[in-house]
């Protein structure tokens, strides 16, 4: 089909004027149009591969003994730390115009990988748990290499503009992405959902390509010059752990998102003993409505609650919110063992997380300068967070396997637990004014 010369200045006109109608309703000037929107779907389809395949491994969690997950939570501590280093001298090594479309390429063939030895083996007890490591391996680096790809695309100027858009992408691909199983499971199959996640993988390799054109021509007219290096990133990820053990208010912050942990493990792994008489496409339709639930209300609490909760009642109050309604959740938990109480409390926990705890949490960082916060937060982020799953785990199965704890007996720990996390978080909201003792 081939159009005229007037059909082409109707399309020129139309898409200038539609820049012009962004730029004036989102701030996005034109000449930004292009990059912005294809930022915007690049981690659109980022959110969706991803959650399409997030209930699927969580689906697999309820097979498998509390022991043989804390185990896999080991492995997963280990794989990502292995993984983030491996990235590290990679990136020091390869130009970053390589490497980023080379990440979602070999996270795609490493799913169709899965895919094929499914249908050939007998007993993919072995392959399962090894899918469900490496989807939380995968977890680390599908959102964490996007923005930091991103971030190199626009200047410091454009990015307060810029981002909040951009970022709207992943909060629709995370509504999406669970509506997929949802819908298609039964008909489909669950590892089915495999090559479909794949496949959307590696649209955005593309995408990035012709981002990478647009930089060089000029995008931000940025100056890169005194960014820190990949190799210096690399070595300063060991000696976060010296600057970490330096700063008590880095350590409230480890101790802050340590608890986090905790409640998050706790409801995961009773969660999953609920649905053990469940099968897999039906569990992975209930893990997807979760996670769809969750982005929903998280979505509708970051865009109309967040900024008027942390600008009227302070940081103290921002941080401190979800755990004391932890509290009062474990309790009824305590006094109403059920299914769906419990998926109540997993709702709020992550909406609440995503939404409320996690911008407060990383409100914090704010307070620090670039070198303590390019050696501590990878630290903070990997090791504490990675560690604590693998600790919690433990400390967990201790509790059930061993001491033999029912779900009411965790509910009290927790909800004490939980009243420890409200007043760290409560503290750590105190301190966020004072930057004399932050810094020193």
């Amino acid at each position: 089909m081939q159009f005229s010369l007037s059909d082409r200045y109707v399309h020129l006109v139309l898409s200038k004027n539609l820049a012009n109608l962004v730029h004036k309703v989102m701030n996005i000037k034109p000449s930004e149009f292009q990059a912005t929107i294809l930022s915007f779907s690049f981690v659109f389809l980022l959110m969706i591969a991803y959650f399409i395949l997030r209930p699927v491994r969580d689906a697999m969690s309820s097979d498998w003994s509390d022991t043989e997950l804390s185990w896999l939570w080991t492995s997963t501590f280990f794989f990502s730390f292995l993984a983030v280093s491996f990235y590290g001298e990679i990136i020091s090594r390869f130009k970053i115009k390589y490497i980023i479309p080379g990440v979602y390429v070999f996270f795609s063939f490493s799913f169709i990988f899965f895919y094929l030895l499914s249908n050939l083996i007998s007993d993919p007890d072995f392959l399962n748990k090894f899918f469900y490591v490496w989807l939380s391996v995968f977890s680390l680096f599908h959102v964490s290499v996007f923005w930091s790809f991103v971030s190199s695309l626009f200047s410091n100027e454009q990015a307060p503009r810029l981002f909040g858009f951009i970022a709207s992408g992943a909060s629709i691909g995370a509504i999406i992405g669970p509506s997929i199983p949802i819908l298609f499971v039964n008909n489909l199959g669950v590892m089915n959902l495999l090559l479909i996640s794949a496949v959307i993988l590696l649209i955005p390799v593309p995408i990035i390509n012709k981002l990478e054109n647009l930089k060089n021509q000029g995008l931000s007219q940025q100056d890169y010059s005194n960014q820190v290096t990949s190799r210096e990133l690399e070595q300063d990820f060991l000696s976060g752990f010296k600057v970490f053990l330096k700063n008590p208010y880095l350590i409230l912050i480890a101790i802050f998102i340590l608890l986090y942990v905790v409640m998050s493990t706790f409801i995961y792994f009773e969660l999953r003993k609920f649905l053990i008489d469940f099968d897999r496409e039906t569990r992975t339709q209930i893990w997807a409505s979760i996670d769809l639930i969750v982005n929903i209300v998280a979505i509708i609490t970051a865009v109309f609650a967040t900024s008027r909760l942390v600008s009227r009642f302070g940081m103290s109050f921002l941080l401190a919110l979800i755990p004391l309604i932890m509290i009062g959740g474990w309790m009824i938990v305590a006094l109403s063992p059920f299914l769906l109480v419990l998926i109540g409390l997993q709702i709020v926990r992550r909406a609440g997380n995503y939404a409320v705890t996690k911008p407060g949490r990383e409100m914090l960082f704010t307070m620090f300068d670039n070198e303590t916060r390019y050696k501590a937060k990878p630290f903070i982020d990997i090791v504490i967070y990675r560690g604590g799953d693998m600790v919690t785990a433990w400390f967990y199965t201790l509790l059930t396997a061993t001491y033999g704890f029912g779900l009411s007996l965790i509910a009290i720990i927790a909800s004490f637990l939980a009243a420890i996390w409200a007043y760290i978080g409560f503290h750590l909201g105190r301190k966020y004014n004072d930057q004399d003792d932050i810094i020193k």
